[in-house]
């Protein structure tokens, strides 16, 4: 009992020292404990932590496939054509009918040229007629103008034609014509009741036909397409120029066109 006050005092004037050295001890226990388990001490915290409400992940875009570039692996290869079949970029060509048919006639027709026709003295006739009878009226018209010409013992300077001044739905006015070499001397009269004048000269597209007469029709509607087509302003003045033998309807005629231009 006697050494208590001395233990006492020695508490009393140690108190702080103590009190450190307790804190020491408690800082290193703590220290040492999460050395120890490091995980546990940050999980542990994180839990503590209230996390804020993920935000919604935006949907992922739909895989495309890259586009290649011609410059990556060189352009592709045009793939060939089949025959019969036009190319890429390119109209495919109207299929030709059979040789001689109205088709391939009109087909020829649009191949025109400009053309300055040139006056010539000619022996004349003046007619008119219908289209349901347009090639016997004209082959009877020119059969009588070489007649006159033969009779008249004039020289004929190429193929015959006919000059058409003036055309409706109905019917047609015409000029049949046999070329002379020179215009007679005088007025002579010539039977059958030819006259001697000229041919119509100018600027004129010509276009042909090869086939028959009464299949003529389809050369000038795809004349006239071609006209429209171009914006061509033309006089009414046709000639056809007859270079075979014009025998009738039926009968296969070659014939070079002349459409006079404005």
């Amino acid at each position: 009992m006697e050494d208590e006050p001395g233990l006492l005092d020695s508490l009393r004037r140690h108190w702080r020292a103590l009190a450190i050295f307790t804190i020491l001890v408690a800082g290193a226990a703590i220290y040492s404990e999460r050395a120890l388990l490091p995980g546990r001490g940050v999980e542990e915290t994180e839990k503590s932590v209230p996390q804020p409400p993920a935000s919604p992940q935006p949907a992922a875009p739909p895989a495309v496939a890259p586009v290649e570039k011609p410059s990556d692996k060189g352009a592709a290869a045009p793939e060939e054509a089949k025959p019969g079949e036009a190319k890429p970029g390119e109209e495919k060509p109207a299929e030709a009918g059979p040789p001689g048919s109205a088709a391939d006639d009109a087909a020829q027709a649009v191949m025109s040229q400009t053309v300055t026709v040139d006056a010539r003295p000619a022996a004349v006739i003046k007619g008119q007629g219908k289209w349901e009878d347009a090639a016997k009226t004209l082959s009877e018209a020119l059969a009588k103008v070489n007649d006159a010409v033969g009779k008249a013992g004039l020289a004929v300077n190429g193929r015959p034609f006919a000059v058409f001044t003036k055309t409706d739905d109905a019917g047609f006015s015409f000029e049949a014509m046999a070329p002379l070499s020179a215009a007679p001397e005088g007025a002579p009269k010539l039977p059958e009741g030819v006259n001697i004048g000229a041919s119509p000269a100018g600027k004129a597209l010509k276009f042909q036909h090869r086939g028959a007469y009464d299949e003529i029709e389809a050369t000038y509607e795809a004349i006239a397409a071609y006209l429209d087509e171009k914006g061509l302003d033309t006089k009414d003045l046709i000639i056809e120029e007859y270079l075979t033998d014009f025998k009738g309807d039926d009968a296969s005629v070659d014939v070079d066109i002349y459409v006079f231009l404005k």
